[in-house]
C-alpha cells in the first residue's frame, strides 16, 4: 500500500467507523492483522500476566490535541523508530496491515482518532515476516512505565506511558474494553500474538494501552 495522507489536514474529517462495529468484526473471529510468519524457533516474547490493564493512572491531565496523522512511531523500551502510514479496513473488513515486505514500517487506523485526540488511538503493525522479526516483534516485552512517542504531521510529539499489556484470542476479543473511549487521549498499540499454528497463523493479539502524559 502507498504512503498517504489527507489532502488538507484542516478539511473535515471522514465519519470515523463506530467502535461496536470494529469490535463486532474481531469478535466473529477475525484476525486484526493477518500476516506473521511464525516460522522461527523463538516466539515473540509474550506479556506477563502482571502486566495486565488496570484502572489508567490519574496523573496531571494533560490538554488533548487537535487532529493530525501520525508519522513516526518511538518506543526506546524495544529499539522502535519507524514511519507510520495510514490505514484503513480492507474490502472484508479487516483492519488492514502495512505492507508486510517492510518490517520498520507501522499503521495508523484512520477509523480511529489522530494520536493524542480525546479518544482512542490505534497503531498497528506486524510481529515478523518470512525474512524475520518485524516492528513490534518485542511488543510483548514492554513493561508498565515505558513510553510509546508518536510524531504527528504538525511536528508536536504524542507521549504515551503504557499502563497495561495483555494478549487476547482473536477469537475472543474484547473490542469494547480495547477500543473504550476513556474520556482522554488513549492509544492502543496492536500486534500479532500468543500460538502459531501454519494453518491458521497467530491465534491472539498482543494489545499494548497508554494514555498520554506529555505532548513536545
Amino acid at each position: 500500500m502507498p504512503l498517504s495522507h489527507p489532502a488538507d489536514e484542516e478539511e473535515p474529517q471522514r465519519k470515523r467507523a463506530p467502535w461496536g462495529a470494529m469490535a463486532l468484526v474481531l469478535l466473529t473471529g477475525l484476525a486484526l492483522i493477518r500476516n506473521g510468519s511464525g516460522e522461527f524457533d523463538v516466539g515473540p516474547p509474550q506479556p506477563e500476566s502482571a502486566a495486565a490493564a488496570d484502572q489508567a493512572p490519574d496523573g496531571k491531565a494533560v490538554t488533548p490535541l487537535t487532529f493530525s496523522p501520525a508519522e513516526r512511531v518511538g518506543i526506546k523500551g524495544i529499539r522502535v523508530d519507524a514511519p507510520v502510514m495510514p490505514v484503513g479496513l480492507d474490502e472484508d473488513g479487516w483492519v488492514d496491515a502495512p505492507p508486510p515486505e517492510d518490517p520498520n514500517l507501522a499503521g495508523w487506523f484512520t477509523g480511529a482518532v489522530s494520536p493524542g485526540e480525546k479518544g482512542t488511538s490505534v497503531i498497528v503493525g506486524h510481529v515478523d515476516n518470512q525474512q524475520g522479526p518485524a516492528i513490534f516483534y518485542g511488543l510483548g516485552s514492554l513493561k508498565k512505565g515505558n513510553r510509546v512517542e508518536i510524531l504527528r504531521r504538525d511536528r508536536k510529539t504524542a507521549v504515551f506511558e503504557i499502563y497495561g499489556i495483555e494478549v487476547f484470542e482473536k477469537n475472543n476479543f474484547p473490542g469494547s474494553r480495547v477500543y473504550k473511549d476513556k474520556g482522554a487521549p488513549e492509544l492502543r498499540v496492536i500486534t500479532c500474538g500468543g500460538g502459531f499454528s501454519k494453518q491458521s497463523g497467530y491465534d491472539g493479539n498482543v494489545v499494548a494501552f497508554a494514555r498520554l502524559v506529555d505532548v513536545r
